[in-house]
């Protein structure tokens, strides 16, 4: 049975004949990827709009991982190619869909990027950042523990991509050492969020309620079924992480499951002594099994040994358009004033995958994205949202199809200091007289947010009759999802 390519459920220990033996065959490999990678013969195949796709990198029960490049760059980029009647199948699109909304919200040098998500008739492409220096589990497997700087180094651009996540309400909770990646020497990026989870999955107790981690990188309070901080459970899995860089093996380790759970219950771990005492201690500071007495990200980057050398990733957070889209509509249009069109896909993506209640009852303006629906032109409606904020006091920033609006509090040093607002205003075309204005809080006060998103919709939000029309037809699109076919150059 071929190996899941978003589940990821590796045996808890890996024998020492295992490496042996895998090391030379791995090195071999290595070396024919890179001559493939030299030889542009060897990358083409299929066309995919304006990308060539060449070898596979990976297979799962999905679909497969391959090497693409654009054709008119020549850029590689990793695309992972989805059957989309088995994912319908086995009831697995809100994972897709969890993994396309997590990454659509991050821009940070440690994270691989998702550039463009395109649909065929039964197909979903993700074209990813390809990152080809392979992952950090394999190179502890090949070379052994890293020593404690080069070590603090990868911690810090870990905790780095981690506090950014959560800062924009994305839990990764699949966070082990198969999932970072090395793209420069000495520098990661942090992949696979097929298993996150987003502010609006917490249940009424604020808490996660889903198990879906690797065993060996798994929190107690997950383990314990009850609910959890995502948070939190993620900071655990960091310190299993910086265990296994600066040990050379994980903390929690056996053959019997059973056995593995009491072990990760109880943190029964040994910390090497010869490791320095403020290693040690942050160690034992991440790996406490009492979630509310864990060590929090903000203290963590106040702790001594992590301190050393450390230099904060500045995020461009650039707001880079992505499509969701067919092959034509992700060139985009340089008008600034031409909406994206919005097919069936992209309408699961923005309706909770298959629920369109949210584009037609009271929404919860405390959530990271809302829209509303409107029949002004796409040009009268960026003109008018222009307008309308630079009346409540805003500032705009323009880029083609989409206004960043934004606020900053008077006197202030820091963006995002109480009162100060980033949102993003985008419009997509339902039909050609109807749009949906789709707005995305990066960071802000909620009553701002609340004020804008209210007048916005007041002014230019539709009436209760046309959302009658509206939701049959867009039901209508939905229920021919399986009929949509997006062609490609």
């Amino acid at each position: 049975m071929p190996v899941p390519i978003f589940v990821a459920w590796p045996s808890p220990q890996i024998s020492g004949d295992h490496r042996r033996e895998s090391r030379k065959g791995s090195r071999e490999m290595a070396r024919k990827r890179v001559e493939d990678e030299k030889d542009p013969r060897s990358q083409r195949g299929a066309r995919l709009g304006k990308y060539e796709i060449g070898r596979t990198l990976g297979e799962g029960s999905f679909g497969k991982v391959k090497l693409a490049r654009r054709v008119d760059t020549l850029r590689p980029f990793a695309v992972k190619i989805l059957d989309l009647h088995h994912i319908l199948s086995l009831k697995m699109a809100d994972q897709i869909m969890r993994e396309i909304e997590s990454l659509k919200l991050l821009r940070h040098p440690n994270i691989v990027r998702l550039h463009e998500v395109l649909a065929s008739k039964t197909k979903i492409y993700m074209v990813l950042e390809y990152v080809n220096g392979g992952e950090l589990s394999r190179k502890i497997e090949l070379k052994g523990k890293l020593s404690e700087n080069e070590g603090r180094k990868l911690f810090h651009q870990l905790i780095d991509a981690v506090s950014y996540c959560h800062d924009r309400g994305v839990f990764h909770r699949d966070l082990k050492a198969e999932n970072i990646l090395f793209y420069a020497k000495g520098n990661i990026k942090l992949s696979d969020f097929s298993l996150s989870a987003l502010d609006e999955h917490v249940a009424n107790d604020g808490l996660l309620h889903t198990t879906c981690r690797s065993p060996c990188y798994v929190a107690p309070e997950v383990l314990a079924n009850r609910g959890y901080d995502g948070a939190i459970s993620d900071i655990w899995s960091c310190g299993v992480i910086l265990y296994f860089i600066l040990t050379g093996k994980l903390p929690f380790e056996d053959r019997n499951l059973v056995v593995l759970y009491q072990k990760i219950f109880k943190a029964d771990t040994e910390i090497p002594k010869w490791l320095s005492p403020g290693a040690q201690n942050i160690i034992r500071k991440i790996l406490d099994p009492n979630p509310t007495t864990r060590i929090k990200i903000a203290m963590i980057t106040e702790d001594e040994w992590f301190k050393q050398d450390y230099v904060p990733v500045i995020p461009t957070d650039d707001e880079e358009d992505l499509s969701i889209s067919d092959v034509k509509s992700s060139e985009g249009d340089e008008s600034g004033i031409t909406p994206t069109y919005i097919n069936a896909f992209q309408l699961i993506g923005m309706s909770s995958c298959f629920d369109l209640s949210g584009l037609f009852e009271e929404q919860d303006v405390s959530e990271r994205k809302i829209g509303f629906i409107s029949n002004f032109s796409a040009k009268d409606l960026f003109g008018k949202i222009e307008d309308m904020v630079k009346e409540m006091g805003f500032q705009i920033q323009k880029s083609p199809g989409k206004l960043k609006v934004m606020q900053q509090t008077k006197g202030s040093t820091s963006p995002r200091s109480l009162g100060s607002l980033s949102v993003t205003a985008e419009v997509f075309e339902l039909t050609p007289s109807l749009y949906i204005v789709e707005l995305r809080k990066s960071y802000g006060d909620p009553s701002l947010y609340r004020q804008l998103y209210t007048k916005l919709k007041e002014v230019l939000g539709v009436c209760e009759r046309q959302l009658v029309k509206t939701q049959s037809l867009l039901t209508s699109q939905i229920n021919g999802l399986k009929e949509l076919h997006v062609a490609a150059d």
